[in-house]
């Protein structure tokens, strides 16, 4: 029976699933390739817990992060697509419907600013 996300473990569950995909995947692992993931990893877990759990243990600038890369509306897509099944898979509840909420609205502003035409839903 899937749970809601409602504790620090759930965040590391669904970011570990969730990189694991993008690490395997042709249009996004690429993108990564330059990234220390053991480095990285932790910052996403502190991430999604400020986001979901209140907890303001992330300090830094996401979108600075991404501006760089060499993206567009195709790696986004890809992205909110990995990013839902990893939540569908193993996640159901209040939270787990923010998460996705919250993960459309940072993809669709990231887009916006960097100039990135959405694709059409």
């Amino acid at each position: 029976m899937k749970t809601d996300i409602t504790t620090r473990d759930h965040i590391e569950i669904l970011v570990n699933e969730f990189y694991d995909k993008v690490r395997g995947d042709e249009l996004l692992a690429p993108v990564f390739s330059h990234v220390n993931w053991p480095h990285h990893l932790p910052i996403m877990y502190n991430f999604w817990s400020s986001m979901l759990l209140g907890d303001q243990s992330y300090r830094g600038n996401p979108f600075a992060k991404h501006l760089p890369l060499p993206i567009g509306a195709e790696h986004f897509d890809q992205w909110l697509k990995l990013f839902r099944e990893t939540v569908q898979e193993n996640f159901e509840g209040q939270k787990a419907e923010e998460v996705l909420m919250r993960a459309e609205s940072i993809a669709g502003i990231f887009q916006a600013r960097m100039g990135i035409t959405p694709s059409p839903r």
